[in-house]
């Protein structure tokens, strides 16, 4: 019999709020954390718009000399990690700590501290690099780093899968449990991409909104004046538990992770193809890993990028796979909030999936004030519904054609 999986901790740093709770309530009420860029001088940028962390204090959770030698987003895992563990009331004793395992996904690890030491390289020589330099970089020092503060000594890993690994994560840590390799998983993603390089890189494919103008407002997913993403910044953790050691010790249990599906479209670098149909049988293959029919998904956290593409043929895959359903179909995208935190995203959005079924609420897609003639499903517009939902699940689509999917469910003991 396969082992169940519930969610019993959540921590997240976002364009929001500096606590799951927080952006939660953010965005049920409907609220952009998007502003000019302030990490660098983004003047000579054609999009000189994010979602930045405000007002994080690092010294809550790092001390002066980690500060130094850590990259952002090793620090924005920890302080995720900390808030969800705490949150979960979950002690990492030693006789339970080889049962413990962390896989926490990032797209592109330390950006920043990459950047510092290419400069440092350029304008004094390579005995002048750091010797922190390199742990800082790799992306695998975020789960590194978590598993060491915590002591957690099961199973870790680290997905890299662009735009998708929040959710590769989750989705791998997961399976985890469900193998029986562990009882627990300290599992999400995690990015801190706002930097020159981050920022110009994805100016140069054309990929990030400039609407500069009006930073509110450029997150736009669906609707028909949507011309690009918005880049964003932070981390999203959640404490998994096979439901029987959740049960053990009395734990809170925000909703049940059932099922997982990853697909590649083999297609493109990073645009998919028309109809998305990759996407398709990723959601697919996550709801028959639930044991579920179509017609059981109530929600779907869509990946809604507010890109061009992205959005009509999500749009598209998901009018295909759930056919007739699809009108009784919710989806909305908190993106349109957020950003796009890129690798972090997936963690940050299976937090808001899981408050949904949680609370009964549908965060909604703001900015969505005119409708795009292909976009013609229910993304909840603006405001946020309530609906007292079963089934959910979270979509994530990254650059190299990877598709991941989790599906979760209210819990019913």
């Amino acid at each position: 019999m396969k082992r169940r999986v519930v969610i019993t901790g959540l921590g997240a740093l976002t364009p929001v709020g500096n606590s799951a709770q927080d952006s939660w309530r953010a965005v049920v009420e409907g609220r952009s954390g998007i502003g000019p860029i302030t990490r660098f001088d983004a003047s000579a940028f054609a999009s000189r718009i994010a979602g930045e962390l405000k007002h994080f204090d690092p010294s809550q959770y790092v001390d002066k000399k980690e500060l130094r030698r850590y990259d952002p987003f090793a620090i924005y895992a920890l302080a995720s990690a900390q808030m969800a563990l705490e949150d979960a009331k979950l002690a990492i004793v030693p006789e339970m700590a080889e049962r413990i395992g962390v896989i926490i996904g990032s797209g592109m690890g330390g950006a920043q501290t990459l950047e510092e030491e290419i400069r440092v390289l350029a304008s004094s020589g390579p005995r002048k690099i750091s010797p922190f330099g390199v742990p800082a970089i790799l992306p695998n020092l975020g789960a590194g780093h978590v598993s060491m503060r915590f002591g957690a000594k099961g199973p870790i890993n680290c997905t890299v899968t662009a735009c998708a690994a929040g959710t590769s994560a989750i989705g791998e840590a997961y399976r985890t449990i469900t193998y029986g390799d562990a009882d627990a998983m300290i599992t999400g993603g995690v990015e801190a991409a706002v930097t020159p390089l981050g920022v110009g890189g994805f100016c140069a494919m054309r990929a990030l909104s400039t609407r500069n103008d009006d930073p509110q407002k450029a997150s736009r997913p669906f609707d028909k004046g949507r011309n690009g993403f918005v880049i964003a910044e932070g981390c999203g953790i959640l404490i998994l538990e096979e439901l029987s050691f959740a049960l053990n010790r009395g734990a809170r249990i925000y909703a049940e992770l059932v099922g997982y599906g990853c697909t590649s479209d083999a297609y493109h670098l990073a645009a998919p193809p028309p109809g998305h149909e990759g996407a398709g049988r990723s959601m697919l293959a996550a709801i028959r890993d639930a044991g579920l029919q179509t017609t059981d998904i109530d929600y779907i956290n869509a990946h809604g990028t507010s890109t061009p593409l992205n959005d009509l043929y999500e749009s598209q895959a998901i009018k295909t796979l759930f056919g007739e359903h699809t009108k009784k179909l919710m989806v909305s995208s908190t993106k349109s909030m957020t950003g796009h935190l890129l690798g972090g995203t997936g963690g940050v959005e299976a937090i808001f999936t899981a408050m949904a079924l949680y609370e009964g609420m549908i965060p909604p897609t703001i900015n969505h004030e005119d409708p795009d003639e292909g976009c013609d499903l229910d993304y909840v517009p603006n405001v946020a519904r309530k609906a007292d939902i079963q089934t959910a699940m979270s979509n994530s689509f990254g650059f190299g054609g990877v598709n991941a999917v989790i599906v979760m469910k209210k819990f019913a003991a």
